[in-house]
């Protein structure tokens, strides 16, 4: 009977473990990127060549737990449709890029860049 206990208890972890979504952390900044994207390699190339230090979590999209994690930052802002690049950066996103979106990025990385 106990084994049967276990097992169940085991199983409900499982399932109610698989139902939960990650959650995006307000002290990082997430970079959701596909290889096939130029947009991303711009934004890429950018951020190094600017900011060669930053720490940034980058997280591939057509991955699994990366694709739920960029539902997360979707559902996070509210958006109604999500493509990539996008950056989720404290309380503020940015997705695509451009050089609009260069200077959004300037400003809305000055709180994660360590002195």
């Amino acid at each position: 009977m106990k084994k049967y206990i276990l097992a169940l208890l085991l199983v409900m972890g499982f399932i109610s473990g698989c139902d939960n979504q990650p959650q995006i952390s307000n002290d990082k900044i997430y970079f959701f990127f596909y290889d096939g994207c130029p947009y991303c390699h711009y934004a890429m190339e950018y951020i190094n060549k600017k900011y060669p230090d930053l720490e940034m979590t980058k997280v591939d999209v057509y991955q699994a737990e990366g694709y739920k994690l960029f539902e997360a930052c979707g559902d996070k802002f509210n958006l109604e449709s999500i493509g990539t690049p996008l950056f989720c950066m404290g309380d503020k996103y940015i997705m695509g890029w451009s050089k609009n979106n260069e200077r959004k990025f300037d400003r809305f990385v000055k709180p994660f860049i360590k002195e």
